[in-house]
């Protein structure tokens, strides 16, 4: 750990060598088995990292939290240190999916990095995403710290709205409920189709569909094709009875191996399964995907026994996250295990797009954005202590948020919105010194210069 004179805006994170040399042991430590498994892979993601500041915030989440965790954290007590948090919250990490009951929703996605953790962590890590975003844009600072102050704003006024009910699992950013940019996400969403994925993931072969051939697809042996069946079987156990399907609809017609994931999967085993669906249509077949689940990033700031032992694997606990962080989650949602490692599985949606911020390019396009990101937060936050299926957060998550600003959310607001234009100083500083790290060869096991010319 590094000293306390290390954290953000103290001169120790202004020290080059000591800081980079801090980056570069949290990532060793973060990704050292993945980078030995697949090292030509993280060079992949190390690039992408390299390409500006918030390709590297997002790729370095562990980075974020070894810094986050030595914060002394006014707003965090012995009840909102437990709060179900996704994790990975940054301005990217919004889109649209197709909830369990048919409803298309906008709200937080890729649970990858989900935990058990105190609540500021999420608020802390969006809005210096924001003002990175903000930055990229050339905005002012006036104009992001009025963007963030939007956020935390709706954020805190959802949180009140659900106290004393249940609200938070009815309220959610539907076509019916919102306008603007992420309405047409949402309507984009709306005209895609099944269909279309598996004509282009699928081709008929007999009397039913096969996975095609292409970049990224992996056709398996025997022995690997019985134990992806084998870790498959062992899924359908894991989904809620309320939400079974009868038995034919798990029928599998394929099963490939996948690659080509983005910065915070690099390196990850991975197989998609193509599987009947509730009809006997060949356009209602639908792909899960089936992917190795790895340690969340909050998990390694968060010393709390109790929580670690709750999980039976990485899988398992991102999961039952997203069940938590999600009022109606993908009734395909589970997890099993393959060769003694976890991993989670879930329908590859056609529903499911990211919001295009590249089009928002003015201040005040974002502000509305930010608003209905707040709500979204506020909401995944306080239907977390709703889901029957885990005990680790036992009180009402807004009643423990309320108590603990009081009368002072005028502070709150305040100082979260100073932290995230003094960390994403911090951030644009980082993202010099590892890419210099990098194109030194200074990263361990990556060298950049493996497949040069």
């Amino acid at each position: 750990m590094a000293p306390k004179d290390d954290l953000p805006g103290a001169p120790g994170a202004r020290d080059d060598d000591a800081r980079t040399q801090f980056i570069v042991d949290v990532l060793t430590d973060a990704f050292a088995d993945l980078v030995a498994a697949a090292p030509a892979a993280f060079r992949t993601k190390f690039r992408k990292m390299a390409a500006d500041p918030f390709a590297f915030y997002r790729g370095s989440a562990p980075l974020y939290y070894a810094d986050v965790a030595r914060l002394d954290d006014p707003w965090v007590d012995a009840h909102t240190r437990r709060v179900w948090i996704h994790g990975d919250l940054h301005a990217e990490n919004f889109g649209t999916y197709l909830d369990g009951d048919g409803v298309l929703v906008f709200d937080v996605n890729d649970f990858d990095e989900a935990y058990v953790a105190p609540w500021t962590w999420d608020l802390r890590r969006l809005v210096a995403s924001v003002a990175l975003l903000g930055w990229s844009k050339a905005f002012s600072d006036t104009d992001i710290d009025a963007l963030n102050t939007a956020y935390l704003r709706a954020y805190v006024g959802a949180v009140r709205s659900f106290s004393g009910g249940t609200a938070e699992r009815d309220v959610a950013l539907t076509r019916r409920t919102v306008d603007g940019p992420i309405r047409l996400a949402l309507q984009r969403s709306r005209e895609s189709s099944r269909r279309a994925q598996l004509d282009a993931l699928t081709e008929m072969e007999g009397e039913d569909r096969v996975f095609r051939d292409g970049p990224g697809v992996r056709r398996l042996d025997d022995d690997e094709r019985a134990e992806v069946l084998e870790a498959y079987a062992a899924y359908l156990d894991t989904i809620p009875p309320a939400k079974r399907w009868p038995d034919v609809a798990y029928t599998v017609h394929d099963v490939v191996g996948r690659s080509g994931f983005g910065i915070g999967s690099a390196g990850l085993p991975a197989y998609n399964v193509l599987i009947e669906g509730p009809t006997e249509a060949l356009d209602n077949d639908i792909v899960l995907s089936m992917k190795q689940a790895v340690r969340a990033a909050p998990s390694r700031a968060v010393d709390d026994g109790e929580i670690a032992s709750w999980f039976l694997h990485h899988g398992h606990r991102t999961a039952l996250s997203r069940r938590a962080l999600q009022a109606h989650a993908d009734r395909l949602l589970g997890w099993t295990e393959l060769r003694g490692v976890g991993y989670v599985v879930n329908e590859l949606s056609p529903y499911e797009k990211d919001l295009d911020w590249d089009d928002l390019t003015e201040p005040r396009e974002l502000r509305d954005v930010l608003h209905h990101l707040g709500r979204a937060t506020a909401r995944a936050h306080c239907v977390s202590d709703a889901d029957a299926e885990q005990g680790l957060v036992e009180r009402q998550v807004e009643d423990g948020i309320l108590a603990v600003l009081g009368d002072r959310e005028d502070a709150f607001v305040a100082d979260l919105v100073a932290f995230g234009r003094a960390y994403a100083t911090v951030v644009r500083e980082d993202h010099r010194r590892f890419v210099e790290a990098f194109r030194a060869d200074g990263i361990p096991g990556v060298s950049s210069t493996a497949e040069s010319l």
